[in-house]
């Protein structure tokens, strides 16, 4: 099996190229930081994540984790990687200084969260899901609330999760049943909920909860909602955590994949009540879940792009390695790397890597314009491209996971089904991401619904007449995905079903598009004149650029035409034909 080499030199191009980076540290908030400082950051953080993390994937993927009178043990290799990845101060890059954090742009946390995601996807959520805690927590939280919770998490001393799913709710968070009861200025939480990311574990002094329910006597449905902070030990007035809180795992679900990490059954309320504390307002509870929920999307698409990355390097490593028949222009035989069709999926693989990465970086861009911006005109613009991105990179980013993880076996042919191999492990981390944090078919509806439809489709044009110009088959495509909005817009108010039929290939047409755009960009910004680049890695940017252009963008077309055809042949059968 291969190691894990960072891709530093993408990973650098693509901040301060594609997400620009010396315009970010422009901002008044980021005053005295230079790029040089932000490069040995990255470096730091390659090393950490190749020497560190990395080792551990396939030990603590086999050994996975237990529970025993609701303690859950995970593999010894993560408590030790945990307990460094603290103690170098990784959790806080982007937290704010005034609770211990670094203060540094959001993109540099996203960069080094890729590095880490790559070396091992099941660990990293314990931190990516702290720090989407955390985002929610410093925007909605009381003053009192984040004096005495935030600094620690930051830190990652503590850790954060979400308990939004319920097994009756699923995605339909208008049905939960855990209910809260008014306690003096704290609630008492009852009620159960499934699929919680390290929800237990014995990693950090404190877990921090976020919880979702309805206050007894609320609204019914959505209206109702609103959200708690419940720490596993209460927290007294010197900070420290004390007694231990009503809320339990009961179970650890055993999973496709991400072995390594803790997927739990959480009871609150089984004696006297989990106590919880309101985060924000009674029944607005939703606003701080999508605060947290939007930050966890670009970090799942982010996952993406991880497991593919490893995914590559696994599979490029065996093709060097792996001696088969002649190849054309070889002497005798050669190694696999030479065949033409394994080369065909090695680029596609690289391609499709690049390009997600690409578009990754580019959005995340807007995280630090729309939260750090000078000028409020400015943060409100970054914030409506960010929003229209983030279904893309979760939904493009996630599926297209799978097939990169995939070819990454076929590549290895018969010992790519064979876990020794390694290859197979990828593909079954990867298979999560389309699921959680909002199902691709939610991401797809979102795209359509929310980021299209409400605005009549200004901010998708808005992008595309930014990302004319770039290529010919890059404007090609853009012809193709503005073909869609118009579709779209078109037929969804008249057609019921239309924009659900529609949506995912109109997410997978925008996906496929936009990443070879941004991919384009990063090519011919490479090869400018003056661009400072190395020659090599200009090359084969361009060369990685033309591939994607020639075999992956003509997928537009395809997606284009399914998600312009007659909706009614999506529903022509009848029901009970699936239903038995």
């Amino acid at each position: 099996m291969s190691s894990y080499n960072p891709p530093l030199d993408d990973i650098n191009f693509c901040v301060r190229h594609l997400a620009g980076i010396e315009d970010t540290l422009a901002f008044s908030r980021f005053d005295g930081i230079g790029i040089d400082d932000l490069e040995q950051i990255l470096d730091e953080a390659g090393k950490f994540a190749r020497d560190v993390i990395a080792p551990t994937n396939v030990l603590a993927d086999q050994q996975g984790v237990s529970i025993d009178d609701g303690k859950v043990t995970v593999p010894d290799e993560i408590a030790d990687v945990h307990r460094q990845y603290v103690e170098n101060g990784w959790p806080s890059v982007a937290g704010s200084p005034e609770f211990g954090g670094m203060g540094l742009p959001a993109t540099i946390a996203y960069a080094t969260s890729e590095m880490t995601q790559t070396a091992n996807v099941a660990y990293s959520l314990l931190p990516m899901l702290t720090h989407d805690a955390v985002e929610a927590l410093q925007t909605h939280c009381s003053d009192a609330l984040k004096d005495k919770f935030l600094e620690k998490l930051i830190t990652g001393e503590w850790s954060g999760t979400m308990l939004l799913t319920e097994a009756q709710a699923g995605s339909d968070l208008g049905v939960l049943s855990t209910r809260a009861e008014r306690d003096g200025d704290q609630y008492r939480l009852y009620g159960t909920k499934i699929y919680i990311t390290w929800g237990e574990h014995e990693l950090s002094d404190n877990i921090i909860h976020c919880v979702l329910a309805r206050i007894d006597g609320a609204p019914e449905g959505v209206r109702g909602i609103s959200m708690f902070l419940v720490p596993k030990f209460l927290v007294g007035d010197d900070g420290e955590p004390g007694a231990r809180n009503d809320i339990r795992a009961t179970s650890v679900e055993h999973k496709l994949g991400i072995h390594a990490s803790p997927t739990c059954v959480m009871s609150l309320g089984d004696n006297d009540g989990a106590i919880g504390y309101l985060v924000g307002e009674e029944n607005r509870g939703l606003a701080a879940m999508f605060t947290m929920m939007n930050h966890a999307r670009l970090s799942v698409g982010l996952q993406g792009l991880a497991v593919s990355e490893r995914a590559l390097q696994l599979a490029g490593a065996y093709a060097g390695d792996r001696v088969q028949g002649r190849a054309p222009g070889q002497e005798g035989p050669s190694a696999i790397v030479h065949h033409p069709d394994v080369r065909r999926m090695l680029m596609s693989m690289r391609a499709q890597v690049e390009a997600m990465r690409a578009l990754s970086y580019s959005t995340a861009a807007f995280i630090d314009g729309s939260e750090n911006g000078d000028d409020a005109d400015a943060r409100a613009a970054a914030g409506r491209r960010l929003s229209l991105l983030t279904p893309v990179v979760k939904g493009w980013c996630t599926e297209v996971a799978l097939e990169v993880t995939s070819l990454g076996i076929q590549v290895h042919g018969g010992m790519g089904f064979v876990e020794e191999a390694g290859a197979a492990q990828h593909y079954r981390d990867a298979r999560i991401l389309p699921i959680y944090e909002g199902t691709n078919g939610i991401q797809a509806a979102d795209f359509a619904g929310r980021k299209i439809i409400a605005d009549e489709g200004r901010e998708l044009r808005a992008l595309i007449t930014d990302l004319r110009g770039i290529r010919a088959e890059v404007d090609g495509g853009l012809d193709l995905v503005e073909q869609g909005l118009e579709w779209l817009l078109s037929n969804a108010t008249t057609d019921p079903v239309a924009a659900g039929t529609a949506s995912f290939n109109l997410l997978m047409l925008a996906g496929t598009v936009l990443g070879g755009a941004f991919l384009a960009r990063a090519a011919a910004i490479a090869n400018a004149d003056g661009s400072g680049v190395d020659a090599g890695f200009a090359a084969e940017k361009e060369a990685t650029a033309s591939f994607y252009c020639a075999h992956i963008l003509p997928r537009a077309h395809g997606y284009l035409a399914a998600m312009t055809a007659d909706p009614a042949v999506t529903m022509a059968i009848a029901p009970e034909v699936f239903t038995g």
